[in-house]
């Protein structure tokens, strides 16, 4: 068989999208939130002086909150923000300074302190300090046992144990057993086995359940609060107002801020013969004009995602209860004719501004369920039946996932009792066996 090759020219002609850097960037630009757009935008002055920037756009920066929470706007200058948080350290320090007089003692003490992590636990065992400091373990334990005197209760833990046994030992509100059973029976009183410690201590468990409660008061990281961003805040892209029935959706000014040319600086060198100016000043020009315009089409992007959104969702805007219908991105993605991983980078990070609260756009979603009567209702509010029926079960008897399941399907929702638990644990209640009470 004679073999040959042949070669021939072909023409074919495909259509494909290219991402350019440019492309790549107006994508990123879109998924900024706020802040992100804001730093984003300042590195970009940095780098071009055609770009005059109005850092004064920020004109209402609210407080991350929740429904139920008023959230209001507040104009705040960042420069005049005074950092007047107390550190854990700091915090021990000045007492140590004050209770302790100066000794070889008190100086180990602030030297343990600076091995509290920032939940206020000691998690460095003190024979490894011991050993690193070339100090005997017993002055450790001395300086340890001065530092857990100080508040707050519970500080220099070396276990959860040991912390609420802290916090209880000072507490001369305590139930009297309550220290006795931390330190004996925390195990058995962790993984409720009651009737034990109830045989072993000769008492009831009802007041096994007053001790449970009680723990429950305590703090499991008694130096965490002093590591909360009191000042953090977040940026409304979109904000939501109901006048007269009437649902209005305006978009905030964090969303497009302002960007001018410096046509001052322009001016001042477009005359010039160099021609390595004059392409510069073209580079920086082009550049303007598309961050302007990436700048702009966020905006707009934004604005229509977040208006189709309330559309859906207008129940949740003017019911007080304020409940969330089935939607999701591909619904979005349709009615607007852009991809769904368009409609994604929009809601990621977004938030909106209501008068009863701020939400991120993506908590408008929620996945449809089907009941019996062909009505769609959303996860969100098969989660809300589920937590009504624990909240009025009966405590001692204490509802399981497939009763549950069963009172589900009798208000016609259907399902498993897989995603019953996988509802309750998203919602952070306990299983039957642990929401049991005795009292």
């Amino acid at each position: 068989m004679k073999f040959e090759q042949q070669l021939s020219q072909k023409q074919r002609q495909v259509q494909q999208l290219a991402l350019t850097q440019q492309l790549q960037q107006s994508l990123q630009v879109l998924q900024y939130n706020g802040e992100e757009l804001f730093e984003f935008i300042n590195q970009q002055a940095l780098e071009n002086p055609l770009i005059e920037l109005n850092n004064q756009y920020y004109t209402g920066l609210a407080r991350k909150n929740t429904l139920g929470n008023t959230a209001s706007a507040t104009e705040i200058n960042f420069g005049q923000i005074a950092d007047t948080q107390q550190s854990l350290f700091e915090y021990l320090l000045a007492q140590v300074h004050l209770n302790y007089r100066d000794t070889p003692l008190r100086k180990l003490v602030i030297t343990l302190i600076s091995y509290i992590d920032n939940n206020g636990f000691l998690r460095t065992p003190l024979q490894k300090i011991a050993d690193e400091r070339n100090r005997p373990y017993i002055e450790l334990l001395d300086a340890l046992t001065l530092i857990q005197q100080l508040d707050p209760p519970g500080i220099g833990a070396r276990s959860l144990q040991e912390c609420l046994m802290l916090q209880t030992e000072r507490d001369n509100h305590a139930p009297h057993i309550a220290y006795i059973i931390l330190e004996s029976y925390f195990e058995q009183l962790v993984e409720r086995k009651w009737l034990e410690i109830s045989k072993a201590l000769s008492v009831s468990l009802e007041d096994i359940q007053n001790v449970f409660d009680y723990i429950q008061t305590l703090s499991p990281a008694p130096g965490s609060h002093f590591y909360q961003e009191e000042g953090l805040y977040i940026i409304p892209d979109l904000k939501v107002e109901v006048e007269n029935g009437e649902i209005i959706v305006t978009a905030t000014k964090s969303i497009q801020p302002p960007l001018k040319l410096n046509e001052e600086y322009f001016d001042r060198f477009k005359q010039t013969n160099d021609q390595e100016v004059q392409k510069f000043l073209k580079e920086k020009k082009q550049n303007y004009e598309w961050l302007k315009k990436t700048i702009d089409q966020r905006g707009s992007t934004i604005l229509r995602v977040g208006e189709a959104i309330v559309r859906h969702q207008k129940a949740f805007f003017l019911e007080e209860s304020h409940p969330i219908k089935p939607l999701i991105l591909k619904n979005i993605a349709e009615e607007l004719a852009i991809h769904e991983s368009t409609v994604s980078r929009s809601v990621n990070g977004k938030y909106l501004e209501t008068s009863f609260g701020i939400f991120e756009l993506k908590h408008f979603f929620a996945t449809k369920l089907v009941s019996d009567s062909g009505e769609s209702i959303s996860a969100n509010q098969a989660k809300e039946h589920l937590a009504q029926f624990i909240r009025n079960e009966d405590k001692r008897k204490p509802l399981s996932d497939q009763k549950i399941v069963d009172m589900m399907e009798k208000i016609g929702v259907k399902l498993s009792r897989r995603t019953v638990a996988k509802y309750r644990e998203e919602l952070g209640i306990l299983g039957s066996s642990k929401r049991k009470r005795f009292d």
